[in-house]
């Protein structure tokens, strides 16, 4: 059989295991009577389903590929043994959380040592000022920057409508782009896009998480230019739209999350916001746009954007703490005071960490080493810092083929 056939089935597939995990469709956009179809009567029992996808494994493994279906090929197989792992893990199956982790992502996270995080803490107790420990320091320094809730939307549009700006001079964006901002309480993450299709996304703000500054370009940038918005709407456009403007292919009609292509979607959206910002112009435009906006002090942003520099190594904590907690070597206590000590959480923050951890477990890598990898792989193409032009090429084409970690070498 044709790829496009075992493709359709793959689709199939997904929806089917979205029923047994309402975490595991993050978008879809095809047919709506499959989609009907999959939400009519009762569940596929998990054992038909996992059959299903060793069928459809072999049938990928099986299938010719002309030479421009070699990387269609490779990506159904990619997804699928992750669709594989997942319906496992539903059914039962115990993974370790590095089995997991290079099951469903394709990479096998290292361990950091905690002598890692400890030199980092060692600059931040010298760059903090103030009485106390590191962690109560970070935190008054943190109050001083956090966005007065009425405040938030103007400075999230402001940050979105710059990193739009910035992303449109580089990618050329379907003429439907467009997006839509709500703001949420109740969820175990601080922001999402829920892509809709036809180029269209809604972002999702979560409000019970106090944001500060560097949190508002974070997210405009993550969640939506260059990030998670662009990622889905250039995919939609190059391969999921029919010819002559794409290629029809239908598996890129749905995002199943806990897939491969998680570990390159989170990477690029962390990697997208140096990309767009790189180095002194981020600093400049949180000074002069996003400081005043929030009604915070602009003198703050130099200091502020030190002390992020030694937080994006603590994020290599989360990991740490979600292999100890699912692995059962530290207990809910243990993994929360863990999270205190080397991400600087408080005792609320670090709970609500571990309920995102609880929630979507090995997922966490995605976000830290994805932007690792990305970032290495893309040094490597010639998008070094001092070559932006290039930067935003390389970047822009892994953002809009499909690709995945393996066949990066990742």
């Amino acid at each position: 059989m044709p790829l496009s056939t075992w493709a359709n089935d793959y689709v199939h597939l997904v929806l089917a295991t979205g029923r047994h995990d309402p975490d595991f469709v993050d978008a879809y956009y095809g047919p709506p009577a499959w989609k009907a179809a999959a939400e009519a009567g009762d569940p596929k029992a998990l054992p038909t389903l996992r059959a299903e996808a060793g069928r459809l494994l072999a049938g990928v493994q099986a299938a010719q590929a002309g030479p421009d279906e070699i990387v269609r090929r490779d990506y159904l197989q990619g997804q699928l043994g992750a669709v594989a792992a997942h319906l496992a893990r539903l059914a039962g199956q115990a993974f370790a959380f590095d089995d997991e982790a290079e099951a469903l992502y394709q990479v096998r996270p290292p361990v950091m040592p905690e002598a890692t995080f400890d030199a980092a803490l060692t600059r931040l107790d010298q760059l903090l000022e103030g009485s106390g420990t590191v962690q109560e320091r970070y935190q008054r320094a943190r109050e001083r920057v956090i966005v007065p809730t009425e405040r938030v939307d103007a400075v999230f549009q402001a940050a979105i409508h710059a990193a739009r700006e910035r992303t449109r001079k580089h990618a050329t964006l379907p003429a439907s782009d467009h997006f839509r901002v709500e703001y949420v309480r109740d969820k175990a993450w601080s922001g999402y896009n829920w892509y809709q299709g036809g180029g269209s996304s809604v972002i999702q703000v979560n409000l019970d998480l106090p944001i500060a500054i560097d949190r508002a370009l974070d997210l405009a940038a993550h969640e939506g230019y260059p990030g998670h918005h662009v990622y889905n709407a250039l995919l939609e456009q190059r391969f999921a739209q029919a010819p002559p403007e794409g290629r029809g292919w239908v598996e890129f009609t749905v995002y199943p999350l806990f897939s491969p292509q998680s570990l390159i979607a989170e990477g690029t959206a962390n990697f997208g916001i140096e990309v767009a910002f790189p180095g002194e112009e981020r600093l400049a435009f949180e000074r002069e746009v996003l400081f005043p906006l929030a009604g915070l002090d602009p003198q703050d942003a130099a200091f502020w954007a030190r002390v992020q520099a030694e937080l994006k190594l603590l994020a290599f904590a989360d990991n740490e703490a979600a292999r100890g907690y699912l692995d059962g070597r530290l207990d809910r206590a243990a993994a929360e005071a863990y999270l205190m000590r080397y991400s600087l959480r408080t005792a609320a923050q670090a709970a609500q960490r571990l309920r995102f951890i609880e929630t979507y477990r090995s997922y966490v890598i995605n976000y830290n080493l994805g932007e690792q990898r990305v970032r290495d792989w893309v040094n490597r193409q010639g998008g070094t810092a001092d070559q932006p032009a290039r930067r935003w090429a390389i970047f822009l084409e892994l953002i809009s083929s499909p690709r995945l970690p393996r066949a990066l070498g990742f």
